[in-house]
């Protein structure tokens, strides 16, 4: 155990948590990208206090029940290298809290910034009647739009019963159970037979040789929402085959591929793929119109 009897305040634990999370060899990118907000983090969530919290309470000293539950917690952090989102069993996602647990990825997707501006210019948000969310996991890109598009009817899916038992956790929380629906299945072969003005998904895009070299954070996520082949395109390319039975002709469908962007670009040559940039994140994400889905469709059944 770590030595931790000299600390009495929250302040303590903050400071004393950066401390030795910038000492050690931690990955941050589940929710944060330094040690001081990881620390944060896990400390205010810990104790139930709100990031904006008045800086005099910061000096309230610990119960001893108080302190014994953040050593826990930071000691699992630095040793068994568990997330921290995993560890307090909640992740943001479009200015949204959701429970997350080791059965689906911590939420961290660039789409946020997408379904924050409705879309837009891309689609007109009035024309919004159906949005599909594949791989849904745990239902956060789901329940953000329909927030977002509050008359919209939202369907998500996912192969995963573990991932859909967190979504439905999720929904329940956010109270859009009449408004999004879950569905068990493998891409969309269980889904209903009707046409969608959005398809968006964050699908599996890791390689096995990419996922064979990620810290060791990520090992505690499942692998089956990480790793898609050699290529990382095994799951991007499904779905572009599968899709155009599903989009409005006038819809846009919408994939992050991440890392496979230059795989994902070096298999189609010509076609001009809308790569979408980010004020706040990182891209990766392609945007398709219908006619475009339709000319990928073509290629991959003549490849077949």
């Amino acid at each position: 155990m770590l030595k931790y009897n000299q600390l009495k305040t929250i302040l303590d634990y903050i400071r004393f948590a950066n401390t030795l999370f910038a000492e050690t060899t931690l990955y941050y990118g589940h929710g944060t990208d330094n040690a001081w907000d990881e620390a944060l983090a896990l400390v205010l969530h810990t104790l139930h206090l709100p990031t904006d919290i008045n800086p005099v309470i910061l000096n309230a000293n610990l119960t001893q029940q108080e302190q014994q539950k953040l050593e826990n917690l930071i000691e699992k952090r630095v040793k068994d290298r568990i997330p921290v989102p995993y560890l307090t069993n909640q992740a943001w996602f479009a200015h949204l809290p959701f429970y997350v647990d080791e059965r689906v990825l911590i939420p961290r997707s660039s789409l946020f910034e997408l379904i924050e501006k409705h879309f837009t210019p891309w689609i007109d948000q009035d024309h919004v009647h159906q949005i599909l969310d594949l791989c849904t996991g745990s239902g956060c890109i789901a329940i953000a739009c329909a927030k977002y598009f509050p008359e919209t009817e939202v369907d998500a899916s996912d192969i995963s019963k573990d991932a859909l038992a967190v979504a439905k956790i999720n929904i329940l929380r956010h109270n859009v159970e009449n408004q999004v629906k879950l569905y068990e299945s493998d891409l969309f072969t269980a889904l209903p037979q009707k046409k969608y003005d959005i398809i968006i998904s964050n699908p599996p895009y890791v390689t096995n040789d990419e996922m064979a070299n990620l810290p060791h954070e990520y090992n505690h996520e499942p692998t089956l929402g990480l790793v898609a082949g050699e290529n990382g395109l095994d799951i991007v390319l499904q779905i572009l085959q599968q899709a155009k039975s599903f989009l409005h002709k006038d819809g846009i469908l919408i994939i992050e591929v991440g890392n496979a962007e230059n795989a994902l670009t070096e298999h189609f040559g010509h076609i001009p793929f809308t790569w979408i940039d980010f004020e706040k994140s990182e891209g990766g994400v392609l945007l398709l119109t219908a006619e475009q889905l339709n000319e990928c469709s073509t290629i991959l059944a003549a490849q077949d």
